[in-house]
């Protein structure tokens, strides 16, 4: 389906499997995004406080500092084994977190659900960097990262329909079939051999891989440390405007499962946007652009955070903006180790790892102890260093 958006200058294997990549990822996202909004729901079911739970996160965003290593696994193995073997340890996290009796054991599954979604995410970036130019892969990652938003759109606004209709338990038991099932399918319709290094590389002047450099210059560093502030910045809000609506306007899982889709529209439209014009507008200054409109629209979170309906309004504006600038940062990932793609993104997701270790327990504190209005104004904080640190790359690159 995705693949017919693209012509014929493009790959057949791209425009095969762009689709099978997509879905694969959409359900893996599912299972790792559905915490964020049902964070409240799922503590009460465990018996433990917001703040507690948000320390479980922490451990499970430290596990990315594990992500350079998944980069090398990745370049050694087959990028059929890395997408289909990672939405099925991503499954199994999910049948893990479903059946846990307590913080422990959910913390395990939420490892299990991070690890292998990154060997996922890595897997299929790989996979597009095999294949498709930097100058034209904008395109190509925007489509394949509307899985991301639909994550959100279809797979947690699914499961928040299977929470409210039973438990979270079962919530989480129904994505990991799914994600099982799907890995199947997509371990049939991959093609087993593609690897690296690229037997067709598209750009003929790119170092060979045995005599690429694998080192970053000072500009790979500002964007790796810019996406680190970038997702700092989300996970500020995105870890508790669930909680905010549950407690200050007791809304119902139904109605969260309802606000989770029309975020995930917004993200829809974000990435969407991202695949149409990131490569004609600038990557940087896609992100650069996102990012001040984030911190705008947790200004206004901040000001109206006594109303429900405003609010989520700045909310959905400030998910989606997130949305369309990391779209527009993943291209970059690709290119930052010469010759070692796998590695460049692994790095990406190492730096989102970190940032959302950073960040969950200080926003789920200021929201326990001041409100959604406190983690507003640390999330505007983390935007405008984002905002820098990219704005410092773009001089960095002029001054090579």
């Amino acid at each position: 389906m995705l693949g017919r958006t693209l012509d014929d200058s493009y790959p057949a294997a791209i425009r095969r499997d762009v689709t099978t990549i997509a879905v694969a990822r959409l359900s893996g996202h599912a299972l790792y995004r559905y915490i964020g909004p049902f964070i409240a729901v799922v503590a009460r079911g465990l018996d433990v406080t917001v703040t507690e739970l948000g320390v479980a996160l922490t451990v499970t965003g430290i596990s990315g500092l594990g992500a350079p290593l998944i980069g090398r696994i990745v370049d050694r193995i087959t990028r059929r084994a890395a997408i289909a073997g990672g939405l099925a340890g991503v499954g199994l996290g999910g049948f893990l977190t479903s059946v846990s009796t307590g913080l422990f054991w959910f913390t395990v599954g939420l490892l299990l659900i991070s690890t292998f979604g990154m060997i996922l995410v890595v897997g299929a970036g790989a996979w597009i960097a095999d294949h498709v130019a930097f100058e034209r892969r904008g395109r190509v990652v925007g489509l394949v990262e509307t899985a991301w938003a639909l994550g959100l759109l279809v797979g947690v606004s699914a499961l928040g329909l299977v929470t409210a209709l039973t438990s979270w338990r079962w919530a989480y038991a129904v994505g990991a079939t799914v994600a099982i099932v799907i890995a199947a399918i997509a371990w049939q319709r991959i093609d087993g051999t593609a690897g690296q290094p690229n037997p067709a590389p598209l750009v003929a002047d790119k170092p060979p891989v045995a005599t690429a450099v694998l080192r970053m210059p000072r500009a790979g560093w500002y964007a790796v440390l810019g996406v680190v502030a970038l997702v700092c910045a989300s996970e500020a809000l995105f870890v508790t405007f669930g909680a905010w609506l549950k407690d200050d306007f007791d809304v119902n899982d139904a109605v969260l499962a309802a606000a989770t889709f029309g975020l995930g529209t917004m993200e829809l439209g974000a990435s969407t946007l991202s695949s149409l014009r990131t490569d004609r507008w600038g990557k940087e200054r896609s992100v650069i652009g996102g990012a001040l409109v984030m911190m705008g629209a947790a200004g206004g979170l901040f000001l109206l955070d006594d109303w429900a309906l405003p609010g989520m309004v700045f909310v959905a504006l400030f998910i989606g903006c997130f949305e369309f600038a990391i779209v527009s940062a993943i291209p970059i990932a690709g290119d930052l180790v010469p010759g070692r793609p796998a590695r460049g993104l692994a790095l990406l997701m190492a730096s989102s790892a970190i940032g959302r270790a950073i960040t969950t327990i200080p926003t789920t504190w200021l929201y326990d102890h001041h409100g959604i209005g406190a983690s507003a104004i640390l999330a505007a904080t983390w935007a405008l260093l984002a905002v820098t640190l990219m704005a410092l790359r773009l001089l960095a690159q002029r001054e090579a």
